[in-house]
């Protein structure tokens, strides 16, 4: 996914997509970074939480620039998040999730609020990477909670 996501650098700087080119950099950097600190060459899930991080914060921005109704800056946000999408795995449709959720549930039969890290444990493996993670706890909490 790393050498994907340099090549694609190559192949917008060719096609003159300087959008593209703009975000793509930015993600490139941040792997770098993060590969800086490890010492070593990411691996597809790594680069996955990267791009996963990077679209969490322009949601955060999406959400504040739609607030102060920056019209301009909310579509190039919503196009960056566009970007940075193309390179997450399918994501799980709310009935897939509540699926795992439930399987995840009558595997372990939680008791209480204080199961959640068991619950959490369990689930990760199943959806990272393909849903966003503060759906899956609030849907738990949601579910402990009746």
């Amino acid at each position: 996914m790393r050498e994907q996501i340099f090549n694609d650098i190559n192949n917008a700087l060719k096609a003159g997509a300087k959008k593209e080119v703009q975000v793509l950099r930015m993600l490139k950097s941040a792997i770098l970074e993060l590969e800086r600190e490890k010492k070593e060459n990411l691996n597809d899930d790594d680069v996955l939480g990267v791009i996963n991080k990077q679209l969490k914060t322009r949601r955060e921005s999406l959400e504040q620039f739609q607030q102060a109704e920056r019209n301009d800056l909310v579509e190039a946000v919503e196009t960056e998040i566009a970007i940075l999408s193309k390179y997450l795995p399918v994501q799980l449709t709310e009935e897939e999730l509540n699926k795992i959720i439930e399987d995840v549930f009558d595997e372990l039969k939680p008791n209480s609020s204080r199961d959640i890290g068991r619950i959490m444990a369990s689930i990760i493996p199943k959806v990272k990477g393909r849903t966003d993670m503060g759906l899956v706890s609030e849907k738990i909490k949601m579910k402990l909670g009746n």
